[in-house]
């Protein structure tokens, strides 16, 4: 797939709350999530590096020991390993992931 739109993709409901699409390449994943007020995505770690954009609403996101209020237009690098996790806040909040390497998980 060389041309999308991101409303075609399909869609998974991957946590309560939580609505995710992706494309990838062989070396790169970009995923797409919609997330209901008040949704949590628990602490958690992965292998991969991640690069996360919101593009509307605003998330509560700690990555280590830091937290910050991300709002449209802010992002957060999240290297290999490293424990995160993100609060939604009272609005419907959308955000972009980038990847590298892609999740096999999340293929699909």
């Amino acid at each position: 797939m060389h041309f999308f739109r991101i409303p075609e993709l399909p869609s998974t409901d991957m946590l309560p709350g939580i609505e995710r699409r992706a494309v990838w390449l062989d070396q790169v994943m970009i995923t797409f999530f919609v997330f209901q007020p008040r949704a949590v995505v628990p602490e958690h770690a992965h292998e991969h590096e991640q690069i996360t954009v919101v593009t509307r609403g605003a998330l509560k996101f700690t990555l280590g020991e830091e937290t910050r209020i991300l709002r449209a237009g802010d992002g957060v690098c999240i290297p290999p390993n490293i424990r995160h996790r993100a609060l939604v806040m009272d609005e419907l909040t959308e955000a972009y992931d980038a990847w590298s390497p892609p999740r096999e998980d999340y293929k699909g």
